[in-house]
């Protein structure tokens, strides 16, 4: 411990020291931080995007993906039915038929032609086809066709048909196919499409008195 007269000897400090690179002092530069309600705000904005496009993807798929037009059977007459049972057993019978087919899709459809037919338990008794046409976005076109079916033999079915007569009423199948093309920009999809009915005919006043008809899937 030194006196209170004791001199000290202090060195002058230098006026431009040399820097000792194991004497410096670190600096570090932090992030700037931001506040959490902007960071919230731009999730926000991040997830509102991202459901917008996922939406506007999936409305795109369901207003453009092509679907098969749409038939129905809107009218079935039977114009005359009658049975020959010397020296064959022969089917006369004459349809009225009114189809109608929508183009469900928001572009065009060019149907190469519009088909119906009339079988009986399961066999065609004979058809009738119109030309092909085109139809316009969500638009609809109706045929009508007449199938007059004279001197048809009935050969394989014939113990169903005389069962059929006793019962009074016979069970007629008609289909209706259409088949074509959708138009999207540069590509041509194939589409077609089928509606089967089962008509049933009372012999006796000559009148349909049910009919069932159901789309068919084609693959």
């Amino acid at each position: 411990m030194r006196g209170k007269d004791e001199f000290v000897h202090y060195s002058p400090l230098p006026s431009n020291p040399s820097p000792d690179p194991s004497n410096q002092n670190g600096v570090v530069i932090l992030p700037a931080c931001r506040p959490p309600h902007v960071l919230r705000h731009r999730r926000y904005l991040h997830w509102s995007a991202s459901f917008f496009l996922i939406l506007l993807l999936a409305a795109a798929t369901f207003f453009l993906y092509p679907s098969d037009p749409d038939i129905r059977v809107v009218r079935i007459h039977l114009n005359h039915i009658g049975i020959k049972t010397h020296p064959k057993l022969v089917l006369d019978v004459s349809f009225f038929l009114t189809v109608n087919v929508k183009n469900r899709n928001f572009f065009s459809l060019s149907y190469d032609y519009i088909n119906v037919s009339v079988g009986y338990r399961g066999r065609e008794l004979g058809s009738v086809s119109s030309d092909g046409g085109h139809l316009r976005a969500r638009a609809s076109t109706y045929m009508n066709a007449t199938l007059d079916l004279n001197g048809f033999q009935v050969i394989h079915d014939v113990f169903y048909l005389l069962e059929d007569l006793a019962k009074g009423f016979i069970p007629f199948d008609a289909e209706t196919r259409v088949k074509g093309n959708l138009g999207l920009l540069f590509f041509n999809f194939p589409m077609k499409a089928t509606v089967s009915c089962l008509v049933y005919v009372n012999t006796k006043n000559q009148t349909v008195v049910r009919q069932d008809c159901y789309p068919e899937s084609l693959g």
